[in-house]
């Protein structure tokens, strides 16, 4: 949580605005923060839960102390290197969990995994995060695309479906390898595997009929659609700039993905694996959508300002994206507590 915050506010330093001095002196670390340090522990920890064995908890602990060390201001080399050795445990959980079920989705996870790894060994080497920043990406994109076909599996019975997932999740690590040689050809190659990805994911992905039902699942659902959606737009705007089109597009594919795909992803994920980590209660209520809906009106106001060149609604909707975040937490707390007050009355 302190390297979401902090990062956060960190990129709102990066668009000129005044923040704590702890989150100024962070600004370079913003991708750091928030993927290796709070995306890499989150996803982390999910994973050790779910192989429910002592040692696979290293990975998270290595990845948030990370992240604390680097809040801290020791040397930023010895926050990587324990981001790097976290995702190394991280890795190595994912191969074990694939040798005990090999099945697809498996595989599709422990990509992304793969994804976050090389990322973080490349910054460990002295890569700056704007050249490692696509395999962060899909690290993230791999992730929520094989649990979506995990949930869905009862629902997509053809094995050439689910293959054709993982074959489509074969093309953003192989763009962002060759990445590394032909930028252009790289980006371009990145740019279809995330529109791949996102086409399947909204022609079958389980979502499409939960929508239909009431309550936390049609939430999750509309989360999941709109997260699609947004996947879509960033595959257009990166692949806008693998054909030259001008920088100032940048922020806007970026921040597509990574606010509008990957936490709308969060929010309508909370609720279910927030409880199953932590065990507390969390119960729904309606107003997670005003999160939701804030969330997607201020990135469309960020990303016409950053298509459009203009500062001024890049940067306000920049605000009213930290902002968001900040009201869905405090909406999570509340919900937690009245859980938490209904679980005592009703020991009582």
């Amino acid at each position: 949580m302190l390297s979401l915050v902090i990062g956060t506010l960190a990129g709102l330093a990066r668009l000129g605005s005044l923040v704590p001095e702890i989150a100024l002196q962070q600004a370079a670390q913003h991708g750091v923060l928030m993927i290796p340090a709070f995306f890499g522990t989150v996803i982390g920890l999910e994973r050790a839960v779910a192989i429910g064995q002592h040692w696979a908890y290293t990975a998270p602990l290595l990845t948030g102390v990370g992240g604390v060390v680097l809040l801290l201001g020791a040397p930023p080399a010895m926050a990587i290197a324990l981001l790097t050795l976290g995702s190394l445990v991280f890795l190595i959980a994912s191969i074990k969990v694939l040798r005990i079920q090999q099945a697809v989705h498996n595989w599709i996870l422990l990509g992304g995994v793969s994804g976050l790894f090389i990322g973080n060994l490349l910054l460990l080497n002295g890569q700056a995060v704007s050249q490692l920043l696509y395999w962060w990406i899909a690290f993230l994109v791999l992730t929520i695309a094989g649990e979506r076909l995990e949930l869905s599996r009862l629902v997509i019975r053809d094995p050439r479906k689910r293959l054709g997932l993982a074959l489509l999740s074969v093309i953003p690590l192989a763009g962002a390898a060759i990445g590394t040689f032909s930028p252009s050809i790289g980006l371009i190659l990145f740019a279809l595997g995330l529109a791949g990805i996102g086409v399947w994911l909204l022609l079958f992905d389980i979502a499409r009929r939960t929508v239909r039902l009431d309550g936390l699942t049609r939430f999750t659902a509309v989360c999941m659609l709109a997260g699609y959606g947004w996947l879509l737009l960033s595959a257009l705007l990166f692949l806008g700039l693998a054909l030259g089109g001008s920088g100032v597009g940048r922020d806007a594919a970026l921040h597509a993905i990574f606010l509008g795909f990957v936490f709308s992803m969060v929010i309508g994920h909370a609720l279910i694996i927030f409880p199953a980590v932590t065990r507390l209660k969390i119960p729904y209520s309606p107003l997670f959508y005003l999160p939701l809906l804030l969330l997607q009106l201020s990135l469309l106001l960020r990303v016409a300002g950053g298509l459009g060149g203009h500062a001024g609604l890049l940067i306000h909707g920049g605000l009213l994206n930290a902002l968001t975040l900040g009201l869905f937490i405090l909406i999570l707390v509340g919900s937690i507590l009245r859980g938490q007050w209904g679980r005592r009355t009703a020991n009582s």
